[in-house]
């Protein structure tokens, strides 16, 4: 994948996490643990997760993960919960941050392969991460490809609040929820990316 096809990083969450997000940044897992929030992870991803060490850096719960396309495998399974849900609009500009990370598929997956950014870029299969759908007839490439789906960009400790430059909602009702929270931030509804029909 090349870095002009890279037009915004993704982040899913809660809507009533925003203000504190804008307040202090996108924290990664370690960073979060202190403070009162919401998750939209799940137990079982995240027990998994604190097992990894990202090659030559630090344990993956200690960088701020940024999805390269936010449709994806873990967006759909909280789809009855879209009403609570934005994925934040983050600025590629991360990706020339220091000791972040580019990976090519979930950070946990069994074969990911992590990368030094921006030039990790590179490793990420940009097709199969902005593919519409997943599925596959084969079990095997099926598995792959929600893997690559899921690509991630790893930010130490957290993205800046600076880095956030829009917010996606499902509806009219997740809008006026985020707008209630007065963000200086351009707040769209996008039903596509929250895979509900138009």
């Amino acid at each position: 994948m090349e870095r002009k096809q890279l037009q915004e990083l993704h982040y899913i969450t809660p809507i009533c996490n925003v203000p504190s997000i804008l307040q202090r940044g996108i924290l990664s897992h370690a960073g979060v643990s202190g403070l009162e929030h919401e998750s939209v992870a799940m137990a079982t991803i995240q027990d998994r997760r604190a097992g990894v060490r990202v090659p030559g850096g630090r344990p993956l719960h200690e960088y701020a993960n940024l999805y390269i396309c936010a449709r994806n495998p873990m967006l759909f399974k909280r789809q009855a919960r879209h009403a609570m849900l934005c994925v934040l609009s983050v600025s590629p500009d991360v990706l020339d941050l220091a000791d972040v990370i580019v990976t090519d598929s979930n950070a946990s997956s069994e074969y990911v392969r992590f990368a030094p950014a921006p030039d990790g870029l590179q490793i990420v299969n940009g097709d199969r991460t902005f593919a519409e759908y997943w599925t596959d007839p084969d079990l095997i490439q099926q598995w792959r490809k929600k893997a690559t789906k899921c690509a991630e960009v790893l930010v130490p400790d957290r993205v800046a609040p600076r880095f956030i430059v829009g917010i996606y909602v499902s509806c009219e009702q997740a809008k006026r929820q985020v707008e209630a929270f007065g963000p200086a931030l351009p707040v769209s509804i996008q039903q596509h990316l929250f895979f509900l029909q138009g």
